[in-house]
C-alpha cells in the first residue's frame, strides 16, 4: 500500500480497504454493516429534523431597535401595539424568505426600514409625515 508524505491514505485505498477489512493506517475502521441504521437515528431522518429545525427557526429571533429608531418612535410618538408588533415580525419573516436584506414594512399608517439579517428597525415614521414618500437602500418591501 502506498500512502502520501502526511501518512493518509487516498479515497480509492480506503474504498478498497473497506471492502477487504484491511486498514493498516494506524487506526482502524470498521467494516460497515449490512443494514444501515433505519427509524430515529438514521441520516435522512436526522438531516430532515436539522432542516425543519432551521426552517422553524427563520427569523425566532426577536426584532431590536436601533438607536436611531427608537428616537424615531418617541419623537413621533408613536406606540406600537402587540399585535402591531406581531405584525412586524411576520413581515421581518416573510422578507427574510424572500431573501430581501433590508426592507421597507408598512403597518397600518406605519413605515419601518427593516435591517433582516441583523433583525433590527432601523428607521420608523408615520406615513403621514413622509410627504416625498421615496424610501431608499432598501431591496423589497412587506405589506403587514
Amino acid at each position: 500500500m502506498i500512502m502520501d508524505d502526511r501518512q493518509f491514505l487516498s479515497i480509492g485505498q480506503m474504498q478498497n480497504q473497506i471492502g477487504t477489512g484491511s486498514v493498516t493506517a494506524g487506526s482502524s475502521i470498521n467494516k460497515p454493516s449490512s443494514t444501515l441504521p433505519v427509524g430515529e437515528n438514521s441520516f435522512a431522518n436526522i438531516l430532515k429534523k436539522a432542516e425543519e429545525s432551521v426552517d422553524n427557526n427563520i427569523g425566532s429571533e426577536s426584532l431590536k431597535f436601533s438607536k436611531h429608531a427608537v428616537n424615531r418612535l418617541s419623537d413621533r410618538n408613536i406606540e406600537l401595539t402587540k399585535e402591531q408588533m406581531a405584525r412586524l415580525e411576520h413581515g421581518k419573516i416573510e422578507a427574510s424568505e424572500k431573501g430581501i436584506k433590508d426592507s421597507l414594512i408598512l403597518i397600518d399608517q406605519l413605515a419601518f426600514i427593516v435591517n433582516v439579517p441583523n433583525n433590527t428597525v432601523v428607521t420608523a415614521m408615520d406615513q403621514t409625515e413622509n410627504k416625498s414618500n421615496v424610501f431608499t437602500n432598501i431591496d423589497g418591501a412587506v405589506i403587514a
